[in-house]
């Protein structure tokens, strides 16, 4: 059997690439392993937004280069040249069989085809409904979209993976419902801009259940929540841009502390910074004044609602009054979850042109008084949930108990629940099961809990 090795880096929405890549290599027969020595092949899956990305995806080529030999990349490094034009990639490792840009699935097949012939009698009913997939059992990325149509000037992602392209609203639900049937517990909807989803369709008119229905995020948003509730499961949504119709999304939130189901009050909204010049420089497609409007505004309809952002500090031209706008704002806005970035210059990005670039020093230093005072309000918000009681979804078993998420809690980006053993043998608990657990205490960015 013709054996395929596979690292896949960088964001959900490139794992969901390789979920895709590795469901048609599975159904053509191809057997997926998990070491270089027992590949005849490998597919690293790249990713070229900043810098770092760019260092550890070349060093993951290389890695399998030397432990294999026979390695084709795809992703978006595949899709990044260098000023002289040469593609990056070639220009660091040029025994690479074959480089494909990002989302192109068949021309990574075609490359696999060519170099490594697919399997005799492929065995399709094998291969699970849902596909392949790199995550947990009990929860899934499902990307609604591709692309984007912003022109943010510290990004090339458009360039990269193109503009927007929706997805019809009835491919979207039924690969949904096949994931809960699976026994998916949490679905994570993600996109480059979660909130233009149809705008480039126009919000074309699906029909779903035998009814029409348009491809647009509040008619999406309605009909997960269903599917949720109907399989008792969670729906996460990330990559949320905080435009006016947003707001209709909220209501649809407000009674998830009744069920413990459906859409989760949690939003996760990429706001980079705060300050309108600095936003203009950046040519971000929302006001920071308006966007803590719009926040104060969402926890009146929902208090409950948890909202997680990433900002830039040393963006080109950043006054320090600038910076204090941004300080300001996290005071204001109270977020439950942050990450910020130090501005770190992206080949190919238009703020490279802008003035008053500033020291490595200064934006690392601003990036630390950033993160001094939203770890400060993160930590004061988490102390607000001692002594509460909360449903939490198992994500792993340990010798000392368990780790589990809440409602407030993403994979891999946000904060831990960290499970004592059940006092009780009837408590005792499983990965991928919902528990009820009492709040005992915070420590860090994480909460610890009993069953």
């Amino acid at each position: 059997m013709s054996k395929v090795g596979f690292v896949s880096l960088g964001c959900p929405k490139a794992l969901v690439d390789s979920e895709l890549i590795l469901t048609r290599l599975s159904a053509e027969g191809y057997e997926i392993v998990q070491n270089y020595s027992d590949a005849q092949i490998v597919v690293v899956n790249t990713c070229g937004f900043i810098d770092s990305a760019v260092e550890e995806s070349l060093n993951a080529i290389g890695e399998a280069l030397s432990e294999n030999g026979r390695v084709i990349v795809t992703g978006c490094l595949g899709a990044k040249t260098e000023s002289n034009g040469h593609n990056t990639v070639l220009m660091h490792h040029p025994k690479v069989l074959a480089v494909t840009g990002p989302h192109a699935t068949n021309e990574v097949l075609d490359a696999i085809h060519h170099n490594l012939p697919r399997p005799h009698d492929p065995f399709i009913d094998l291969v699970p409904s849902i596909g392949i997939k790199l995550t947990p059992k009990h929860y899934a990325y499902l990307k609604i979209s591709e692309g984007c149509n912003h022109s943010c000037t510290f990004c090339i992602i458009p360039d990269m993976r193109g503009g927007l392209v929706s997805r019809n609203i009835d491919d979207v639900l039924q690969e949904a419902q096949a994931l809960f049937e699976s026994g998916v517990k949490e679905l994570l909807v993600v996109s480059q801009d979660t909130s233009a989803y149809g705008v480039d369709i126009q919000y074309r008119t699906g029909f779903w259940n035998g009814v029409p229905i348009k491809s647009r995020l509040y008619e999406l948003t309605v009909e997960l929540k269903k599917l949720a509730r109907l399989n008792d499961a969670w729906v996460r949504l990330h990559y949320v841009y905080p435009y006016p119709h947003v707001d209709d999304i909220i209501p649809l939130m407000t009674d998830f502390a009744e069920h413990g189901n459906g859409l989760l009050p949690y939003l996760d909204i990429p706001m980079q910074h705060s300050h309108p010049d600095v936003l203009k420089r950046m040519k971000r497609p929302a006001g920071g004044e308006k966007t803590l409007a719009r926040i104060l505004s969402w926890r009146e309809i929902c208090p409950d609602l948890v909202i997680r952002s990433t900002f830039i500090a040393g963006f080109p031209g950043e006054t320090e009054e600038e910076f204090s706008h941004l300080l300001d704002f996290i005071e204001q806005a109270q977020l439950d979850r942050v990450g910020c970035f130090a501005y770190s210059p992206v080949k190919g990005a238009k703020a490279n042109d802008l003035e008053g670039a500033l020291p490595d020093d200064i934006r690392e230093l601003r990036r630390a008084r950033f993160m001094e005072i939203a770890e400060a309000v993160s930590v004061k918000k988490l102390s607000l949930r001692i002594g509460k009681r909360m449903r939490v979804l198992v994500d792993s078993i340990t010798s000392q108990g368990g780790i589990a998420r809440s409602f407030a809690d993403a994979p891999e980006i946000d904060g831990l629940i960290l499970l004592y053993p059940a006092d009780k043998p009837s408590k005792r608990y499983r990965s991928g099961e919902f528990v009820r657990v009492s709040i005992l205490n915070s420590q860090g960015h994480d909460l610890i809990a009993q069953v």
